[in-house]
C-alpha cells in the first residue's frame, strides 16, 4: 500500500523564490535562510518521494473572491507556474499523479469533507517556493505533486481541529491507495508575518517556536489554537500556520524529528522549517 513516510513544513515567502531564480540564495541576506534548508535538500536527494502532497493557499491566482473554495484538490496531469503580475517563475511545470489524487478525493468525500476537485489549474509561490528550497533548479521536478489548496486568505477559514482532522483523513485515504507509493505530505505558510495595517512586520520568534515545539511527539494541543489566538500573536498572515496542522496529524498519533530551522526576517516575515517522521515508521536500532 501507499504509506505517508515523512512531513515537511516551510514558509513559503515569495522572496525566497526571486532569490532562487535570480541565484542570490548565496548573498549575506539570504545565506542563514538558504542554509537552513541544506539538511533537507541533502536527505530528499537520498530519499526521494514518489508523491507530495503539497498543502499550500492560493493568493488569488487560481482563485479569487467569486470562488473561494475551503479545501481544494488538485486531480490534474499538469500544473503550470501562475502569473503573479511579473510573470511566472522560471520553474518546471507541476507534474500531478491524478490516480492517487482522484483516490483522496473520493476518500475525503465519503470521509465527510466536502472538498473542491481541480482537474486545471495554475499554481503559484504558495507552492512553487516550497519545491524550489527543497530541490533547488532541476530540469523537472523529481517527485510529483497533489496540490491541497486550503483558503487561508478569506474569512471564514477552516480550524485548526478541522485541519487537523481533514490530516487524518489524508493518511487513511492514503494508506487504502493499493499501489506501493513513498508519500510525503508537506504543510507550508507562515510564519508570523502581517503585511499591512498599524502592526505591518509584526514577527513572534517566541510564539512561532512554541507551535513548532507542539508539532513534535504526541501532543495534539495545536489543532484547539483559536483564529483569534493566531491574529494577534502572529498577524494577520500566521493564520497560515494551520496548513502545517493538516501536514502533522497525517504522520499519525506520534512524530520524531528530524531537522529545523528558524529564521528572522525574510522580507517582513518570519522563516520556519522542519522534518518529521512518524514514529511507527522510525527504524529502530
Amino acid at each position: 500500500m501507499a504509506r505517508i513516510t515523512a512531513g515537511i513544513g516551510s514558509s513559503h515567502v515569495p522572496l525566497m523564490g526571486v532569490a532562487v531564480d535570480q541565484n542570490k540564495s548565496a548573498d549575506a541576506y539570504f545565506a542563514p535562510i538558504f542554509e537552513g534548508y541544506d539538511w533537507t535538500r541533502a536527505w530528499l536527494a537520498k530519499d526521494k518521494p514518489d508523491v507530495v502532497i503539497l498543502v499550500y493557499n492560493d493568493h488569488a491566482s487560481a482563485f479569487d473572491a467569486n470562488i473561494i473554495p475551503t479545501f481544494a484538490i488538485g486531480t490534474g496531469e499538469r500544473f503550470r507556474s501562475a502569473d503573479e503580475g511579473w510573470g511566472p517563475r522560471p520553474v518546471p511545470d507541476v507534474e500531478g499523479h491524478p490516480d492517487l489524487a482522484w483516490h483522496v478525493a473520493q476518500s475525503l468525500i465519503l470521509d465527510d469533507f466536502d472538498m473542491t476537485i481541480i482537474n486545471e489549474m495554475d499554481v503559484d509561490h504558495g507552492l512553487t517556493v516550497p519545491l524550489s528550497m527543497m530541490f533547488g533548479q532541476p530540469e523537472a521536478w523529481p517527485a510529483k505533486v497533489i496540490p491541497l489548496a486550503v483558503n487561508v486568505v478569506t474569512y471564514p477559514v477552516p480550524s485548526g481541529n478541522r485541519c487537523w482532522l481533514l490530516g487524518e483523513a489524508i493518511r487513511r485515504a492514503v494508506e487504502s491507495f493499493p499501489e506501493d507509493l513513498n508519500v510525503q505530505i508537506w504543510g507550508t505558510g507562515g510564519m508570523s508575518h502581517q503585511l499591512q495595517g498599524p502592526r505591518a512586520g509584526l514577527l513572534n520568534r517566541e510564539w512561532d517556536n512554541r507551535f513548532m515545539d507542539g508539532l513534535v511527539g504526541d501532543s495534539d494541543a495545536n489543532r484547539w489554537i483559536p483564529h483569534i489566538e493566531y491574529l494577534r500573536e502572529t498577524g494577520s498572515e500566521g493564520i497560515e500556520m494551520v496548513m502545517w496542522l493538516i501536514m502533522r496529524s497525517a504522520l499519525g498519533s506520534e512524530t520524531r524529528l528530524l531537522h529545523r530551522h528558524y529564521h528572522i526576517p525574510c522580507s517582513n516575515t518570519a522563516i520556519g522549517h522542519m522534518v518529521l517522521e512518524p514514529v511507527e515508521s522510525a527504524p529502530t536500532a
